[in-house]
């Protein structure tokens, strides 16, 4: 019996399921900096994919993660987290940590690949 899920029920499905590999990236350390930094990334990119996908279609979900993740990876040029993460405030702290607070060109690298993923297999994703 094959269950059908909505596009929507679908792209919450595969949010929660991107937020637990990505939990266990962080957790399971494999000694190979690709697997242990970059997967989280990529994965924290599809992540925000799954958000777009919720309402718009796959190129417009694709561009608005690209330009999202781009802006988060900019905005640490600031040193805005940087400060947000010595703060007092546990809450503060949790979101300079989500957001992260070192620029790397090479976070960028991994979003894109996260993003490129995971739009190929949605364009290829036959609807029920």
């Amino acid at each position: 019996m094959a269950v059908h899920l909505s596009s929507r029920q679908f792209w919450v499905f595969c949010i929660i399921g991107i937020i637990a590999m990505g939990i266990l990236s962080r957790v399971v350390h494999t000694g190979l900096v690709i697997f242990d930094k970059y997967l989280g990334d990529a994965l924290y990119a599809a992540m925000v994919y799954g958000f777009f996908r919720l309402a718009t279609s796959p190129a417009t979900s694709a561009a608005g993660a690209t330009a999202t993740m781009i802006a988060i990876e900019t905005f640490q040029l600031t040193g805005v987290p940087a400060q947000m993460l010595a703060s007092e405030n546990s809450i503060t702290r949790v979101c300079a940590r989500l957001m992260g607070v070192q620029f790397s060109i090479l976070d960028l690298l991994a979003y894109g690949v996260g993003i490129s993923c995971i739009y190929l297999l949605d364009s290829q994703r036959k609807l029920p």
